[in-house]
């Protein structure tokens, strides 16, 4: 086996990522149920009183931070969560055909004389002058 997969198999297993997740995405899509109302009654984050305490304590930072947690708590939940399952599939199939895709040969790749070591000398000086 080689060390590098070849590009037949780089397709094969990069489609069968975007299948699985596609396939993983659609399912949790329909089978999500609606998001379950806060404990509270309200959310916090509606209410100017918690927002004017959040930023008194911790300045805008602290109400920005406090909106990003909350909209990235609301990704893992109900229909979202299969928006961000694809979206992660998607990044996952690229990552994979990134890293499995062999580089190109390089064109200035030292051929037989690379063994001699005054000609190596001699190729490393000519690619730092270039």
């Amino acid at each position: 086996m080689s060390p590098t997969p070849s590009p037949a198999r780089v397709r094969v297993v990069t489609r069968a990522i975007l299948v699985l997740g596609f396939a993983a995405a659609v399912v949790i899509y329909l089978t999500a149920q609606p998001p379950p109302g806060n404990a509270l009654g309200y959310d916090p984050l509606d209410t100017k009183r918690y927002l004017h305490d959040l930023e008194v304590y911790g300045g805008k930072a602290n109400v920005l931070a406090a909106e990003f947690r909350d909209w990235f708590d609301s990704l893992w939940h109900g229909k979202r969560l299969a928006i961000t399952v694809a979206v992660l599939t998607v990044m996952a199939a690229l990552a994979y055909k990134f890293f499995a895709t062999p580089l190109p040969p390089d064109a200035d790749a030292p051929g037989d004389d690379a063994e001699n070591p005054s000609e190596r000398l001699r190729i490393v000086k000519n690619r730092r002058e270039s």
